[in-house]
């Protein structure tokens, strides 16, 4: 949809009035008694009409002799990429830090209070300062322990202190002891079988905990093939009789989606993915919820293309239902095992429902 012209006065002073943000950019009003010019959208205290004239540049506004006004900023980016870029800034610096930056610090090295800055980072991230030095501490670790010559300097390079302080956290970052993982997931038993189904070939395999995969595709050695390059040191125990009873209540619950799939989940992601997991998991069958609303729903209004990609990086497909998330005009958008896999399972929960 077209932005408003703004072609008339009345129509730049109703902007005005309304704060309108929309406007932003296709004109700028000046203040006589302050000598300052302004975004339509500024929260600053109103001025009477009769001292705001209007201007469709900044160079006009400052050639008129105003200068810019120090709350909207109408000589910077908008807020939401200034925002963007400190966002962007406060990543850098932790990702930097040999020890994690507490959050006073990195406030002041992005000119922002601590509660400003914590706000603004969630928003734009979906997840807390805090837990995003997490994840990328548990990112280091994952590196170190492929080439550090031992999980001990593979600790302290990722910014553990203390050998206890390792130890505690490690089975919740890497879903293992330290070693197992160091060696590939090697010893971890996963057993999994392939059926067939009306969406074409389905793939479900499960850990001790629980199922942590579910693929679905046309060539099941395909599928197969997917599970090994994500476990790869994984002893992989297939065709079991015992296994076959949960791979059945699978089946039927991709062929009928309301009798819903009461079986543990093991996934394995980062603190922000598991967010969107869970909210996922809340969205009823026959139901269906935008990019940008469900990223307004975990309080992160500019996360839209965040929340896309934990979508698409879902290892369970249907029982984490990420084919319920929608084009924000309610068009069905991308998914992992393919759009008319989507639309089917979509489809099928309307009928049921």
């Amino acid at each position: 949809m077209d932005k408003p012209a703004f072609r008339t006065d009345d129509e730049r002073w109703a902007a005005v009035q309304a704060r309108l943000r929309e406007a932003d950019g296709l004109f700028y009003y000046s203040v006589r008694t302050t000598g300052v010019y302004c975004q339509p959208s500024c929260p600053s205290r109103g001025a009477r009409r009769a001292n705001v004239a209007f201007h469709a540049t900044r160079a006009e506004a400052e050639s008129a002799g105003f200068r810019p006004c120090l709350r909207c900023k109408p000589d910077q980016p908008p807020l939401a990429e200034r925002q963007a870029a400190v966002v962007a800034q406060a990543c850098r610096l932790i990702d930097a830090a040999l020890e994690e930056p507490d959050l006073e610090t990195l406030a002041q090295a992005c000119g922002m209070s601590r509660f400003h800055f914590h706000r603004v980072f969630k928003a734009h991230t979906g997840i807390t300062p805090k837990v995003y030095a997490a994840a990328r501490r548990a990112e280091r670790l994952k590196q170190g322990l492929a080439q550090a010559p031992s999980v001990t300097a593979a600790a302290y390079d990722a910014g553990f202190n203390s050998s206890g302080r390792f130890y505690a956290a490690s089975p919740g970052v890497l879903g293992m002891t330290p070693g197992r993982y160091r060696a590939g997931g090697g010893g971890e038993r996963i057993h999994f079988a392939v059926a067939a189904c009306s969406l074409g070939a389905l793939l479900v395999a499960s850990t001790g905990k629980g199922i942590c995969s579910i693929l679905l595709g046309d060539d099941p050695d395909a599928l197969v093939r997917d599970l090994q390059d994500r476990f790869p040191k994984a002893e992989l125990v297939g065709a079991e009789a015992g296994f076959e009873a949960t791979v059945a209540q699978v089946v039927a619950f991709v062929e009928a989606p309301r009798i819903g799939l009461d079986l543990p989940l093991d996934l394995r992601g980062t603190a922000f993915q598991q967010r969107v997991w869970q909210a996922l998991r809340a969205i009823p069958a026959g139901r269906t919820v935008g990019y940008a609303e469900l990223a307004g729903q975990l309080g992160m209004p500019q996360g839209a293309r965040a929340v896309a990609g934990a979508c698409a990086a879902n290892p369970v497909a249907i029982a984490v239902p990420c084919h319920r998330v929608v084009r924000n005009d309610g068009s069905i958008s991308g998914y992992r095992w393919g759009v008319e896999r989507k639309r089917a399972l979509l489809e099928r929960e309307l009928e049921n429902n």
